[in-house]
């Protein structure tokens, strides 16, 4: 189900990402915080061609610290376990999907209590990974906020199998409700009239990044999970580093003019992990067509997850005083 990665990192004392994550393939569950783990489903069309950014995230593990200035907040308090990457078959699209599928499912039932992160990968792996809480978790209501620049709500049925997909495919498969579904970050000229009518038509909220810069992150984010936490079981977020303007992510294949900067993904992110309801995230796209990812696209990847878990201690932070 998981295979080792191919970026292993000697495990040893120190306050470096890959001093204090722990690879271990089956960690004992009452021992993790959050359970991560990579999916090399890629966007590029070459069947055989595995993502880069799992491989390419845990190799910049060694220039993150542990500590966050700005928030005066050690991170090494959680429990971060990585098992490996999914794993996926070299031709197969369809079998590596059902691997993914199977593998969070795994996840969820034997780390019931952890936060589950995936990193890949293109967009299918969201649906992938939803599809396998909802087979745990059947009767469950699932909230989905999307941060992306582009829908993803295309017909598969009229254009066949897609990675670009996930959220009709969900909708569709009756796995998530369209009124439960909060896309944020939406932009410019990158969704086509029919995908607008069919968000329009589910009852997906649709919030541009027009409305979030006039509104405030903070408050728009915080009113979002406010609506969730009263509406579902559980909150999953896809994150799409797409969303961020090209200028932060040059090669991500569909980044476009005018997202979101960096420090407001950041920001964001902090605002999210502070969110109790929010129980599984994925990090996806940072997979060019062809070329090597650059550094200045990997280490912002890895500041966004960062600032994930920079959210979750300052909530269990806020706990401890409260009590």
């Amino acid at each position: 189900m998981f295979v080792q990665s191919e970026c292993q990192w000697k495990q040893e004392k120190g306050s470096a990402m890959n001093q204090w994550i722990k690879q271990k393939a089956n960690p004992e569950p009452n021992d993790v915080d959050v359970i991560l783990c990579g999916a090399l489903l890629s966007y590029a069309q070459e069947t055989a061609k595995k993502a880069q950014y799992p491989t390419a995230f845990r190799k910049g593990w060694s220039h993150f610290q542990s500590y966050n200035l700005d928030e005066q907040i050690d991170l090494r308090s959680l429990a971060i376990s990585d098992i490996g990457d999914v794993m996926v078959h070299d031709t197969d699209r369809m079998l590596s999907e059902s691997a993914i599928e199977t593998a969070v499912e795994h996840m969820v039932t034997t780390y019931p209590k952890s936060f589950t992160c995936l990193i890949g990968g293109d967009h299918a792996i969201t649906a992938c990974s939803l599809k396998g809480i909802k087979n745990k978790f059947p009767q469950e209501r699932i909230g989905v906020i999307q941060i992306d620049t582009h829908l993803d709500a295309r017909n598969q049925e009229a254009i066949g199998l897609a990675q670009d997909s996930p959220i009709h495919r969900l909708i569709e498969k009756n796995s998530i409700e369209g009124k439960h579904v909060y896309h944020v970050g939406l932009h410019g000229y990158f969704n086509s009239p029919e995908m607008i009518y069919y968000a329009r038509e589910k009852g997906i909220h649709m919030i541009t990044l027009k409305q979030m810069r006039r509104d405030g992150i903070k408050p728009t984010i915080q009113e979002i999970l406010r609506q969730l936490m009263h509406e579902v079981d559980r909150i999953y977020v896809s994150v799409d580093l797409d969303a961020l303007d090209i200028i932060f992510a040059p090669d991500v294949p569909a980044a476009t003019p005018g997202g979101f900067t960096a420090y407001e993904l950041f920001d964001m992110l902090k605002y999210i992990g502070e969110n109790e309801g929010v129980r599984h995230i994925d990090f996806i796209y940072a997979d060019p067509k062809e070329g090597e990812l650059q550094p200045k696209t990997v280490k912002t990847g890895i500041t966004a997850f960062l600032q994930w878990l920079t959210g979750i201690q300052l909530d269990r932070r806020n706990r401890i005083r409260q009590k």
